[in-house]
């Protein structure tokens, strides 16, 4: 069994149906197709907070989900 090369993480709680479980700061993946695409489905509680799809062993952040601002989340509405 390999280790997993990329993290997905963020400074708060991520939510998201793809994952185990649901409200850790940072999940362990071995794909990073799989990773970048569960965490741009995926949301923080509290919402809108960034999220990171860092690939492990070199600590380069190959996606980024930005922090939406709360006008921009008002509009989705």
């Amino acid at each position: 069994m390999t280790p997993a090369e990329y993290r997905i993480e963020s400074s708060h709680p991520i939510a998201s149906l793809f994952l185990p479980e649901p409200g850790s700061q940072h999940y362990y993946v071995r794909d990073r197709a799989l990773a970048i695409a569960v965490a741009a489905k995926a949301t923080t509680l509290p919402g809108g907070e960034e999220i990171r799809v860092v690939h492990v062993p070199t600590g380069e952040i190959v996606f980024r989900k930005p922090t939406v601002s709360r006008l921009e989340s008002d509009y989705d509405a």
